[in-house]
């Protein structure tokens, strides 16, 4: 049988911790390989450990092909799903995963037919919008977690984002950190756990502090420019969404 392994899949999903991969390989020895591994064509999509064990130790085991999928973002959609369903996975990597499915139902409704052209017969309905509740609801967590995780995402050095995958770190204190310059957030995450939790407590006094002080004109004609620019970024991008919801 011939599989292949896709290095971008492999790596899609956060790969388990050591001590995960031994009570799987310890389950798989004990009972064999009891759940098929998915493949798209010859290309595996989920069970890419139980693979690997198999593969290692010359367990037996099933594979069963997914016709549904016809591309890519298909494949990436179902393994969202599938992990997201799963109670292993951590908060923050719900969060992560969900974003990323709201990424990729968004870049299908940007490239869906314009509203001006009319329907095409047998094309396949446009995805639902999705809200910042909705992705809240898929991973299981609140609209404000959420938020913490997109500021991550976007500002938090790679050793930030490291400890709040092992749990060093809370996403709420995370995202504070976040905030601060990459030496800073370098410094704090190789200070350990007690550092990483001052540096968040600082951070939220600083601010505390900053709103009792009073506002130049200057600061305050600045702040209300940047609020319209990020307004008006959020506001074309819902009515492109929308546009392509009603196409």
């Amino acid at each position: 049988m011939n599989i292949t392994v896709n290095e971008e899949l492999l790596a899609y999903i956060d790969p388990l911790t050591p001590d995960e991969h031994d009570a799987l390989e310890r389950s798989l020895l004990a009972e064999c390989c009891r759940d098929a591994l998915v493949l798209w064509g010859d290309v595996l999509v989920d069970g890419h450990n139980r693979y690997g064990i198999c593969s290692k130790h010359g367990i037996p085991f099933n594979t069963v092909q997914n016709s549904r999928f016809e591309s890519i973002d298909d494949v990436h959609l179902w393994m969202i799903d599938q992990h997201l369903g799963r109670r292993s996975v951590s908060d923050f990597q719900r969060g992560v995963l969900a974003l990323r499915k709201k990424d990729i139902q968004a870049s299908r409704q940007q490239q869906s037919q314009p509203l001006s052209e009319p329907p095409v017969a047998g094309a396949k309905a446009p995805e639902p919008l999705i809200t910042r509740d909705a992705i809240a609801k898929a991973a299981r967590i609140s609209s404000n977690t959420i938020s913490q995780i997109e500021k991550i995402q976007k500002s938090a050095t790679p050793e930030l984002v490291a400890a709040v995958k092992s749990g060093t770190i809370s996403i709420n204190a995370a995202a504070t950190v976040a905030s601060l310059p990459v030496e800073e957030q370098v410094a704090a995450v190789a200070g350990g756990k007690k550092e990483l939790q001052q540096a968040a407590r600082q951070v939220r006094e600083a601010k505390a502090g900053a709103r009792f002080e009073p506002e130049s004109p200057e600061g305050v004609i600045a702040r209300l420019k940047q609020t319209i620019t990020e307004l008006s970024a959020e506001n074309a991008e819902l009515r492109a969404q929308l546009a392509a919801l009603t196409a």
